[in-house]
Order: C-alpha cells, then sequence, then structure tokens
C-alpha cells in the first residue's frame, strides 16, 4: 500500500457508515483520524490500516476546541454524525444535525481544511418530519460556514450491521406479523454502504476540485416501496410473516409505546419521515456523475441476510 501524504478526520467514524468510509480511506493510504466521543469504540478500526495509520481521538462535540483540536493538521474532513430518534437535551436533531455540522464546518473554515464532505439524507429538501428538517437546515448552515463543502444525500443505507434490513429481519424472529406503514407505498432506492464510501473517496480525490459546493443524491439501481423490500426479506431470510397494514395516525399512536425503549423501534418523527418518497429527485447530481456504478440489494444482501434463516447460514446446501 502505498501512503498518502494527505490527512483525513473523519467525525462520526465509528459508526455504521463512518466505519466503512475509514476502511476505504486505509486502503488508499490516507493518514485517518477518527474524532469520536468514546475513542475505544474504534478501536476495531486499528487493524484496518498500518501501524499508526488510523488514530481515535476523543472528541467532545459540544466544545469549539475539541473540534478544532480534532481536525487541526488535516487536509480533508468528513462528518458522519447523526441519529435516527432523540434522546433527552443532550442529543436533539437541531444539537446534531445543525449546531455540531456547523461548528465542524467553522472549524474547517478557520483551519484551512481543503475539502469538507458531509453526510446528510435523500429528501431532506421535501420531507415534512423534524429529522428531514434539521438535515436540510445542516446542509444550510455547513454551506454559509464553508461554501466549498460537498454534500451527500443518500437513501436508506444498507449493508452488514445496517440499522434498517437486519432490524426487520430481527422483529420478524418473533413478531406475529410486519406493518406496512401507511399502507406501505412509501418509495425508497436504497444504497450500499460502500458506494456511499465510495462518493467520499471520489469527493477527497478528484483532482479538478468539481465536486466542490456540490450536493450528490446517492441512490442504488432499485426502487422499491415498503412491501417490495418485505418481499426480498423474505426471500433472503427464508422467513415470511404476514403484511398488516398501519395507517399513519395509528402508527404514530403505537410509535408513542415504542419510542419509550432504549433504543426505540419506532418513533413518530420517523412515522412522519414515511409519508415522503426517498428517491432521487430528477435533474440532480448522481453515482452517475461520479463514474460510480451503484451495487443492487440482490447483490449485497444474501451475504448478511442469510444468518436469520432458520437453521442459520449453513441451513442450506450452496447452489
Amino acid at each position: 500500500m502505498t501512503m498518502s501524504n494527505k490527512t483525513v478526520t473523519v467525525f462520526g467514524g465509528s459508526g455504521f457508515v463512518g466505519s466503512q468510509i475509514i476502511r476505504e480511506l486505509a486502503a488508499k493510504g490516507f493518514m485517518i483520524k477518527v474524532a469520536t466521543r468514546v475513542p475505544e469504540r474504534a478501536y476495531d478500526l486499528k487493524p484496518c490500516g498500518n501501524v499508526g495509520q488510523i488514530i481515535p481521538i476523543a472528541c467532545n462535540y459540544n466544545n469549539d476546541e475539541s473540534i478544532e483540536s480534532a481536525l487541526r493538521d488535516s487536509d480533508y474532513v468528513v462528518n458522519c454524525i447523526g441519529i435516527l430518534f432523540e434522546r433527552g437535551k443532550s442529543s436533539t436533531f437541531k444539537k446534531i444535525h445543525v449546531d455540531i455540522p456547523q461548528k465542524i464546518a467553522q472549524a474547517c473554515a478557520e483551519n484551512g481544511v481543503d475539502r469538507f464532505v458531509h453526510i446528510s439524507a435523500l429528501g431532506c429538501d421535501t420531507g415534512t418530519s423534524k429529522y428531514a428538517k434539521t438535515k436540510l437546515a445542516g446542509e444550510d448552515a455547513i454551506k454559509n460556514a464553508f461554501p466549498a463543502a460537498t454534500i451527500l444525500r443518500p437513501s436508506v443505507i444498507f449493508g452488514p450491521k445496517d440499522n434498517f434490513f437486519n432490524m426487520f429481519a430481527s422483529l420478524s424472529l418473533y413478531m406475529p406479523f410486519l406493518p406496512l406503514i401507511g399502507g406501505g407505498k412509501t418509495k425508497f432506492q436504497p444504497v450500499f454502504v460502500g458506494n456511499v464510501a465510495d462518493a467520499v473517496l471520489y469527493a477527497l480525490q478528484e483532482k479538478k476540485g468539481e465536486s466542490k459546493g456540490k450536493t450528490y443524491h446517492l441512490g442504488g439501481p432499485d426502487i422499491v416501496d415498503f412491501k417490495e423490500i418485505y418481499q426480498k426479506l423474505f426471500k433472503y431470510t427464508g422467513r415470511t410473516k404476514p403484511l398488516v397494514n398501519l395507517p399513519f395516525a395509528f402508527a404514530k399512536f403505537e410509535a408513542l409505546f415504542l419510542s419509550m425503549l432504549p433504543k426505540p423501534l419506532l418513533t413518530s418523527d420517523q412515522v412522519e419521515s414515511l409519508k415522503t418518497d426517498v428517491i432521487i429527485s430528477q435533474g440532480a447530481l448522481t453515482f452517475e456523475n461520479m463514474g460510480i456504478h451503484p451495487k443492487s440489494m440482490d447483490l449485497i444482501l444474501p451475504l448478511y441476510l442469510k444468518m436469520y434463516r432458520s437453521g442459520g447460514r449453513f441451513s442450506q446446501k450452496t447452489a
């Protein structure tokens, strides 16, 4: 591996998306600083690179000096911080999706960072949920502080350890039925986590700087509704469950109780988000503009959903 002379700070690098980005950055030889609240959570990433190539750094996202210290002397910065549900005053959508990204962008501008890539969310410009609105507000805050930032808007992200297919596959193990919220008509364009990481690498490495200040919509080759997502889940897990239509109003009532769990299965805001399709807008910049060919769900899902089969991954003979 040829070592790069470039240093990248990745905020939220110990998460699902951040971990994949770090693995690909390491493969390209970048020096990587993983800025995270709990550095120990990133220790398992260190073997992905050479000795000393990946360095977990404790970062207090509430402290401007801590953020600045984490990205000081870095050429590039990537922000993967995000939440799917709020938890108390310390973890609100506004704080995580707007305030912290704004602080990171300001620190990038003040410390001469060349490129800043921010992971947002597809549909944030049309969504009515609090999640979507704060994602969009975060983009605006970043652009004001660092106009050259590259914004990536991925649709639902899938891959090993995802919080989407794995959650529904787990529910299918013990739930008597699976819900079709709002009739299951919401459309998604699921994107493979590896392709999201490819997009980050493109934004950091393309030589002409054409990605600076641009927003890219990231979606896979398949557009599916919730019923079709369940069908793929059943196909690759070998399990089937009845599907029950759940009106939005009733789903929000159910979410009042489910949101009380330590890790909520469903929140009212997530129900609200299902009222908006999460697909690429016409005329938007996409993977095609990056020269990236996104992988379909049928190529990736069988690799990790087979663990949910009765008897596990060895329950069937290899074809």
